[in-house]
């Protein structure tokens, strides 16, 4: 290994704490991704800084661009079938990116009403306040639902593939059809499907989001959000419903869709919403996401399969009204979930007490096992009352229409031994058992 020509030892103590240890020139080829956990890189020279910033390769500011960053969308982007993937910060900002990069003032978003209460409060309040209106859809499986709601202003169709909480599994052929038709993008939350389960891609989807920080970090460590685009965008069919992508801007340039065709969307959330709004993911969290994709089938493949084990468990109970889980056979979602999710029907799912809200604090307060916490996706198994938490927003009303009743609580299934968790949910209904009484 050759090291650079050492410092001349006349220079001073603090430029030597800066520049000793640094091999430029050296060649390592580490098999793990290493962290680059750097504010910006070193530019080779004068003319290189201007080829970079206009458009060449190399990197200049982790805002911008990142090595680790790049490894986990190179990997999503394949695992997806997509074309091209974003990583940033959080799921929210992927949410937040996409469609703040697509929608515009006076536009309108379709969305189904089924999906992570977050979501839902970001359109209804924070949309409005940009001139863009939501409405939802209730029977978000009904083609005719959706078709006879989008108006001449709508811009995007919105769902999850696996709705949190209720995994009531959603039909993305048949919606895509009718966005399609349309000439606008249907996007997919996947999230608590994972690609490993599903590639909405695959079934007509244009445009994926996952909250990184769930299934593909796993353990719990590590914020993000990544944005996967199929590469497809159309400017003959969608280029007059998305202007911001096919005009040229203020000083006459190629507009996105002449420089990057089909990726033209992805572009432009990366070269203009993620590095203007800066949503940045740190480096080490990539490194964690992307440690954790390198497990996802092993650790989703048990998930599913506890999951189902617990939900057959649980819908034989007398103390549990009902059991939210498509993999059931008894579940109205069953057909639809053999069809997109052979492998498995993913491990959050909802569950309700018959003793109510009494019922639910005495079921999690006796848990050993299961962790109380605001979180999904991870190696442990979680549990939240969504009634007095993640939809503690909404009224009585809206908590029925959605199937939240006072006795719903919400699982994600873990890694453990499956023997281990019926056993503590055992220890939680024997806890309720005298309030039913």
């Amino acid at each position: 290994m050759t090291l650079h020509r050492p410092l001349d030892t006349a220079v001073g103590f603090s430029t030597r704490q800066l520049h000793a240890g640094a091999r430029p020139g050296t060649t390592v080829n580490p098999r793990v991704t290493p962290i680059y956990m750097t504010a910006g890189f070193v530019i080779d020279d004068f003319d290189h800084a201007g080829d970079i910033f206009n458009g060449a390769e190399g990197y200049s500011y982790t805002r911008v661009a990142n090595p680790t960053a790049e490894a986990v969308e190179r990997t999503v982007a394949h695992l997806e079938n997509g074309a091209e993937a974003l990583l940033v910060g959080s799921g929210q900002a992927a949410v937040a990116v996409t469609l703040l990069g697509l929608l515009q003032a006076g536009d309108h978003l379709l969305s189904a009403s089924s999906l992570y209460e977050g979501t839902r409060g970001f359109l209804i309040d924070n949309l409005s306040r940009y001139g863009i209106t939501t409405d939802f859809v209730d029977d978000a499986n009904s083609p005719e639902a959706w078709e006879r709601a989008i108006l001449p202003s709508t811009r995007a169709l919105f769902a999850e593939s696996i709705p949190n909480p209720k995994n009531d599994v959603f039909d993305i052929e048949a919606i895509a059809e009718v966005a399609h038709r349309h000439g606008i993008p249907l996007i997919i939350d996947s999230t608590l499907a994972t690609p490993y389960l599903l590639r909405p891609l695959d079934f007509g989807a244009d445009i994926v989001i996952h909250s990184a920080s769930k299934f593909l970090a796993g353990h719990g460590a590590a914020l993000g959000g990544v944005i996967v685009d199929n590469g497809l965008f159309d400017v003959e069919r969608s280029g007059d419903l998305f202007l911001h992508l096919t005009t040229r801007d203020r000083h006459g340039n190629p507009s996105f869709a002449e420089r990057s065709g089909g990726l033209a969307r992805i572009a432009y959330l990366r070269e203009v919403m993620a590095l203007r709004f800066g949503p940045t993911p740190s480096p080490i969290n990539a490194f964690l996401i992307n440690q954790g994709i390198e497990t996802l089938s092993l650790r989703v493949e048990r998930q599913s399969q506890n999951a189902l084990g617990v939900a057959r468990w649980l819908e034989q109970q007398p103390e549990v009204h009902s059991v939210d889980y498509s993999g059931l056979e008894s579940n109205p979602f069953h057909p639809l979930a053999l069809k997109y999710l052979p492998r498995g029907q993913g491990s959050v799912f909802s569950f309700t007490l018959r003793g109510g809200l009494d019922a639910a604090r005495d079921f999690v307060n006796a848990l050993e096992t299961f962790t109380h916490m605001t979180h999904l996706g991870d190696v442990r198994s979680l549990i939240l009352h969504p009634g007095t938490t993640s939809h503690n927003a909404r009224t009585d009303d809206e908590l029925s229409q959605s199937g939240i009743w006072p006795g719903t609580l919400r699982l994600s299934i873990g890694i453990e031994d499956l023997a281990d968790l019926l056993t503590d949910l055992e220890r939680g209904l024997a806890a309720t058992r005298t309030v039913v009484a």
